[in-house]
């Protein structure tokens, strides 16, 4: 177990082999038990730094960092993509979001030739789209297929702008320097999707008023019937639904059935 985790955490940061990429001397990271670490790394922006524990006996979640060309074109964009996908029921959405979301990123900000949220709408839209035709695919001999999913949160530094895109209750923290005290402010730039905030609730039983189980308090655990506390996951197993967008904390929004896309952009 603990070989096919480093495995895998080694493929977390897969720097773009061209002169805009730049990759730190210990690419690898360290072990330490069921926890791996990369002190310090270097990507096209700056310096990085990233750590993984091993909660459960089989891993189900994704990471990566992707530095250099956010697109298919030598004229770029240029620019770091980094994602983390907090599985769910097993590790398959999780997967399919790493090895997906990016490629899909790069083929939208190619026929663009820039990087926007419209752009990472879209990545996130056909990655969503094409795991969901896997399911219906493999539903009749593999059901279990429809219990997984995914959170799914993104953040792409490019030409001085940072885009945060998130789906689930993970979440994006600035760490901002305060030059007065000397410490770091924590400044949360996401929103998170889960039952167990009032509001979040009260959005789901206003979204389907005609469903009095949509939100189940079980066992002392807000749930979305009585299932999950996450509300908003990459796989349509509660409702069918598209996913929709919310560009910037005070762009335009539209809402369908149980999904929404959290998309927010900030001068880097």
């Amino acid at each position: 177990m603990l070989v096919k985790l480093m495995n895998l955490l080694r493929a977390c940061w897969r720097p773009s082999s061209n002169r805009h990429a730049r990759t730190g001397s210990d690419v690898t990271g360290r072990q330490d038990g069921l926890l791996w670490y990369k002190d310090a790394g270097q990507h096209v922006n700056g310096e990085f730094s990233m750590a993984v524990v091993q909660a459960n006996n089989l891993l189900e979640d994704q990471c990566q960092i992707e530095s250099g060309p956010l697109s298919f074109l030598d004229s770029g964009p240029y620019g770091t993509f980094v994602g983390v996908y907090d599985g769910h029921g097993g590790p398959e959405t999780a997967c399919y979001i790493n090895d997906h979301l990016f490629q899909n990123l790069k083929r939208f900000a190619s026929e663009q030739n820039a990087m926007s949220a419209d752009v990472l709408k879209k990545a996130y839209e056909a990655t969503e789209d094409g795991f969901f035709s896997i399911v219906t695919k493999q539903w009749p001999v593999k059901p279990q297929i429809a219990a997984v999913g995914s959170c799914c949160l993104v953040g792409v530094i490019c030409g001085g702008m940072l885009y945060v895109a998130n789906v689930g209750d993970s979440r994006v923290v600035l760490g901002k320097h305060v030059k007065a005290t000397g410490e770091v402010l924590a400044v949360q730039l996401s929103a998170e999707h889960n039952v167990s905030i009032a509001s979040v609730r009260k959005e789901l039983q206003s979204m389907h008023p005609e469903d009095r189980h949509i939100v189940v308090l079980k066992h002392n655990v807000w749930r979305v019937k009585g299932l999950i506390q996450v509300c908003i996951l990459y796989l349509r197993t509660i409702y069918s639904f598209q996913i929709l967008l919310e560009l910037s904390s005070h762009g335009p929004a539209r809402y369908n059935s149980l999904s929404k896309i959290f998309f927010g952009t900030g001068r880097c």
